[in-house]
């Protein structure tokens, strides 16, 4: 991190900021996101990666197997409220903003992949915001454990998250959302040494 900015997230962290005030903040390299009103940088290691390349590959390979099965995208930052903004590790969108606009609406599935510095977010706070905002499904894939928990909605409109699995091993990761995708959970974690 350059020098310059590790005096401004010295300050993020140490107080709060709003969701405005963390969109005006400078670019920067580094994997961040604003989580109740705190800046959380994200140290992702190789594990974490390696998942996300082999999630991603899945994720691409079904989209262009036919028109129009939407966007595979990188951590791309999702507005939830005015002190929360959030930058999911895979994000699937079935239309994109024009040009390079932010997200216009909370995306159609989110993944996150677990980190040291941001697993304890993913599963308790982020998990209730994106359920609050209306997060029609997410993916919380555990690289420890080897397994993929999802939590969706049973139906669009549903009040909350009311469908919970937690699959592993030779079960295959699928969704209501994309017709056609299915992946064995082992095989995401199949590249890890």
């Amino acid at each position: 991190m350059r020098a310059g900015l590790w005096c401004l997230w010295a300050m993020a962290t140490s107080t709060r900021m709003t969701a405005a005030e963390y969109i005006a903040l400078p670019p920067d390299d580094g994997w961040r996101e604003l989580i109740d009103g705190v800046v959380v940088v994200n140290e992702p290691r190789p594990r974490h990666g390696i998942v996300f390349v082999a999630l991603s590959y899945a994720l691409k390979t079904w989209i262009n197997e036919a028109p129009g099965r939407g966007f595979v995208l990188p951590p791309t930052d999702v507005d939830i409220d005015e002190a929360n903004v959030f930058a999911p590790d895979i994000l699937w969108v079935s239309t994109l903003p024009s040009a390079d606009e932010r997200l216009p609406r909370i995306p159609d599935l989110c993944v996150e992949i677990r980190s040291p510095s941001t697993w304890r977010y993913d599963v308790g706070t982020k998990l209730v915001h994106y359920q609050a905002a209306g997060l029609p499904e997410l993916w919380l894939v555990d690289t420890v454990a080897e397994s993929v928990i999802v939590q969706r909605r049973s139906r669009p409109g549903a009040p909350g998250f009311d469908v919970a699995l937690e699959l592993s091993g030779d079960e295959r990761l699928t969704s209501p959302q994309l017709p056609g995708f299915a992946v064995r959970v082992a095989d995401i974690f199949s590249d890890i040494p």
